[in-house]
């Protein structure tokens, strides 16, 4: 079987990804319709401080936009909604340096652990986070976390766990962002509402940057929860 490590990023580390993830704090989740939209919503997102962005396999077009992020930006370009290997496979050909799952598949972390790139798998509950220890992860997305229980309940996972480090995504809104980022647990924070569908529809990239450099503001200690993170 081929391995679709790109010769560009074959030696990087998880540990460097995972870093760059944990200085960020921020994962912008975007669904694009349109690949054309990916080089001027990269250059918003970089003109509002981060470093990063998950392209979920939702639309026809999001291979396409990981492909063109990752040889036009300097992005760390990562593909979410992984359901199966040839979508791993196919993300990481096209340049993702990094899996997101919406839950636990042996089989896509055990391929993506084989092409050399990270996985974040979904968990829900502590035997999936079991499950990911005893294939080797440290790092685990909690979705959908406000529907799950929220802060309160990453905080609680957190406690048997301590070595796991979590990515909330689903529901994540200005007024919880805090609460999750206040957890030591939490490696960072997945969104959509810096990168919200009506913003891509009207192509308003400007409102995407300030929504990304107000939620970079509030990642800070002295400013979270005195940011306009609307």
């Amino acid at each position: 079987m081929v391995t679709y490590v790109t010769a560009v990023h074959q030696h990087e580390r998880s540990s460097d990804i995972v870093r760059l993830l944990a200085g960020d704090r921020l994962l912008p989740v975007v669904i694009l319709p349109d690949a054309s939209a990916a080089e001027p919503l990269a250059a918003a997102i970089t003109a509002g401080g981060l470093r990063s962005i998950e392209v979920t396999l939702r639309t026809p077009a999001a291979l396409d936009a990981i492909k063109r992020l990752a040889a036009s930006s300097d992005l760390l370009v990562g593909a979410g909604t992984v359901l199966n290997t040839e979508q791993a496979e196919r993300a990481v050909e096209a340049g993702a340096r990094y899996v997101v799952c919406p839950g636990f598949s042996a089989a896509v972390v055990r391929r993506c652990q084989d092409l050399g790139v990270p996985v974040f798998p979904g968990v829900a509950t502590p035997t999936e986070i079991q499950m990911a220890l005893e294939a080797g992860l440290e790092a685990v997305k909690f979705f959908p976390a406000e529907q799950l229980g929220g802060a309160p309940m990453v905080k609680a996972l957190s406690a048997p766990f301590p070595g796991v480090r979590f990515v909330p995504t689903g529901g994540v809104t200005t007024a919880n962002l805090a609460a999750y980022l206040a957890i030591p647990a939490v490696l960072a924070v997945g969104g959509t509402w810096m990168v919200a569908a009506d913003l891509l529809a009207a192509g308003d990239y400007a409102e995407i940057t300030r929504r990304t450099a107000a939620a970079v503001a509030a990642t800070r200690p002295d400013t979270t929860g005195d940011a306009d993170v609307r």
